[in-house]
């Protein structure tokens, strides 16, 4: 018998708690890993070698694309940026992103 696990997001944000821009690894998938973090405030403008997944579990936040673009997710909405692509996410509010990226990514950016 396999014995699956169980993963709950509630329990994953309580984890997180304040500590922002610091991501957790909840779940392996082949070569791939389901990141959460908890964001507030701004991150750093950075890259990365590999396209990323964002999806918001809880609360709102705006990644500002390099060149002037920005695209504002809710809860229940997500985007990929693509491997190259300069970045800048930020939030007002506390809130919850799910990343689903490769386990080699540098959560902090390769190309800063």
């Amino acid at each position: 018998m396999i014995d699956l696990t169980k993963y709950n997001l509630a329990e994953v944000d309580k984890k997180l708690g304040n500590i922002f821009w610091s991501p957790i690894d909840v779940a392996y998938i082949n070569d791939w890993v389901l990141r959460a973090a908890a964001v507030k405030g701004e991150f750093h403008w950075h890259s990365h070698n590999d396209d990323e997944f964002f999806l918001i579990y809880t609360g709102e936040i705006a990644i500002e694309i390099e060149g002037g673009s920005t695209i504002h997710l809710k809860e229940n909405e997500g985007t990929v940026i693509p491997a190259g692509i300069r970045h800048k996410p930020s939030a007002k509010e506390r809130a919850i992103v799910l990343l689903l990226e490769p386990k080699s990514l540098n959560t902090k950016g390769e190309n800063q």
